[in-house]
């Protein structure tokens, strides 16, 4: 990870550590209640629901640094209505998502079925705006930008 991206990517675990990471909305699965890793079961999980997100661990309790800097931006945007799969459970679902995306990391962040990458394309896709512009495209208001009209009318 680049310096910048790796400064930011710690800013936000430091930020994600004063509360708790769980948010109504955020239905989390196991396995994807069966199926495994099969090209057929991961395409209905992906398509499922708006976003969707690979992880170690759950949003509750991220099991490495990068799955909960994906929480954290999420929650940031106030994203709280997303599917998120513990790959940990599973091992046929952990290497079945890196085969279906050709991605070799974990967390995997997927938009309206469409796969957008791990933690280091979604803090960037943060950090530059596009991630603002993505989720108006599922009909998602980011949080942000009702902070930033707060902060304007100061």
């Amino acid at each position: 990870m680049s310096g910048s991206l790796g400064r930011a990517a710690a800013a936000l675990l430091r930020w994600g550590r004063g509360g708790g990471l769980w948010s109504p909305g955020v239905r989390t699965a196991g396995s994807g209640a069966g199926g495994g890793g099969s090209t057929e079961h991961l395409d209905a999980l992906v398509k499922k629901d708006k976003v969707v997100v690979f992880l170690k661990g759950t949003p509750e309790q991220p099991q490495c640094g990068f799955s909960n800097a994906v929480v954290q931006i999420l929650r940031l945007h106030g994203v709280r209505d997303y599917a998120a799969y513990n790959v940990l459970d599973d091992p046929d679902l952990r290497q079945g998502i890196k085969d279906y995306s050709n991605w070799p990391t974990i967390p995997q962040v997927y938009l309206n079925g469409e796969f957008v990458g791990g933690c280091d394309i979604l803090l960037q896709m943060h950090q530059n705006g596009d991630l603002v512009e993505e989720l108006k495209k599922l009909g998602i208001r980011s949080a942000l930008l009702d902070e930033d009209k707060d902060q304007d009318s100061k």
